[in-house]
């Protein structure tokens, strides 16, 4: 049975309710109506009780009358203000929905700065509205704090919807929408392959237990269908340790898989294991996350370029390549440790699904290549990438890179290309084979596609 809206959040880690959370718009202006009602009870309380009033010069008070018409004001005035910022978010999600990708409207709503922005609104709405409960009509009646507090709170309003403009405004150019989802992948991989998995990471292999094959092995199924969004290693590895097994997770996390389907393969200890404890160490939902999965972050950047390349917006699929390409290099690096995590003896007891590079690399640049088509822009900028990962990375993938850009050019041999779109699209591939060391494949090529690709 699906468990309700609220009651989920108590079933996460700290990590996933504070993710799921800034992913919602309520959180923030709830904050900032509390702080709204508590400033206005302070501020009630200083002119009605502490008469604050009388300590300050006639000339700058305000009679009951000239308040309550102040305020009644600015109320209008925050409303009219709040109105048009509501406006200005919806046209923005509407943007980043249909010009860019509906998975991106939640990085927008997540910023900080929206955030707050909506949060001062509703604020400062409810000061100004609750202050109208302590105002009187009476001419013997003078208030200073309330009054001034409300122009203060107003003003403050007005500015932030200056700034609310131009946060819109900059974050919805492509190369700022890029480089978030870029930088917000990276968070991730740092946070979830670098610093949860370090403390177990093994790159010794002689501390890589055997694993026989006269070994029994048991499957734990999945109880619920729906993409892993994240493990618990750490818990993982320590239930893993007292249960005296070696356990692997069948599924990368961001895969979507079903109920009853295998999850977890474990080679058993010597005395009775309870399963059910691993199914709840994972967590399996409707939805794709980036608290752990890294594919998701590609997905979007993907998702931008394929879009982009249908409104025939070759400037915004190169710059998405960009930020894919240093994307790229950043999980390569981070990928290319052993799947085994050890316990604090060194002993195995967890195994991950391996994803190689060139698998990141089809999720990324295939996608992008498959919708190109013959548009050699396009592919003069993969293999421009494709040698600058080359150059900057181990020399473990290189062999993954060359086989992407060997590929790539035998796909595209079915062409009729320009004399000078042959020109940079051989000039990058050598490129690409120099960097990677198979310049003999690079000369067998020639023998095998068209001679006008190497000659036009």
């Amino acid at each position: 049975m699906k468990k309700p809206d609220i009651s989920r959040y108590f079933s996460m880690t700290k990590r996933e309710r504070r993710n799921e959370l800034n992913q919602t718009l309520w959180l923030m202006p709830i904050r900032y109506i509390g702080v709204a009602i508590i400033l206005s009870c302070i501020s009630a309380f200083l002119d009605l009780y502490l008469e604050f009033d009388t300590y300050i010069p006639d000339s700058i008070t305000f009679e009951g009358t000239t308040a309550r018409l102040l305020i009644t004001t600015l109320i209008g005035g925050v409303l009219t203000l709040s109105a048009f910022t509501i406006n200005s978010l919806l046209v923005a999600l509407t943007t980043l929905s249909g010009q860019f990708s509906s998975r991106m409207v939640l990085n927008f709503i997540s910023e900080p700065p929206t955030q707050h922005v909506l949060g001062i609104f509703n604020g400062s709405f409810i000061y100004v509205l609750l202050n109208i409960l302590f105002l009187s009509n009476s001419s013997q009646e003078t208030y200073f704090v309330i009054p001034v507090l409300s122009v203060f709170i107003t003003f403050t309003a007005a500015v932030t919807f200056i700034y609310f403009v131009n946060h819109t405004s900059t974050w919805l150019q492509v190369h700022n929408i890029t480089s978030n989802m870029k930088n917000t992948t990276k968070n991730t991989l740092r946070e979830s392959l670098l610093k949860e998995t370090e403390p177990y990471r093994v790159n010794n292999e002689e501390y890589i237990d055997n694993i026989t094959n006269n070994s029994e092995v048991t499957t734990i199924m999945s109880k619920n269908s729906g993409h892993l969004q994240s493990a618990d290693f750490k818990k993982i590895i320590q239930n893993a340790k007292a249960d005296d097994i070696v356990i692997e997770l069948r599924a990368s996390i961001g895969e979507f898989i079903l109920d009853n389907t295998p999850l977890f393969d474990y080679w058993k200890g010597n005395g009775p294991i309870d399963e059910s404890k691993y199914n709840d160490l994972v967590r399996v939902d409707a939805k794709k996350t980036e608290i752990q999965d890294l594919e998701f972050g590609l997905e979007k950047l993907v998702e931008v370029a394929v879009k982009a390349i249908g409104n025939d917006d070759p400037l915004t699929v190169n710059n998405t390549l960009y930020q894919i390409t240093d994307l790229l290099k950043e999980i390569g690096n981070a990928t290319s440790f052993s799947p085994f995590l050890v316990d604090d003896e060194n002993h195995v007891r967890l195994k991950l699904k391996y994803d190689g590079f060139d698998y990141f690399l089809f999720k990324s640049f295939g996608y992008i290549r498959e919708y190109a088509g013959r548009n050699s822009t396009i592919i003069i900028t993969i293999f421009e990438m494709l040698s600058l990962l080359a150059q900057s990375m181990d020399s473990k993938v290189h062999d993954d890179i060359w086989q992407f850009a060997e590929q790539t050019i035998k796909g595209y041999q079915q062409y009729t290309l320009y004399e000078v779109d042959c020109y940079y699209i051989v000039r990058n591939l050598e490129e690409v084979a120099h960097h990677t060391n198979h310049s003999d494949g690079y000369d067998e090529l020639k023998d095998i596609l068209p001679k006008r690709i190497y000659t036009c």
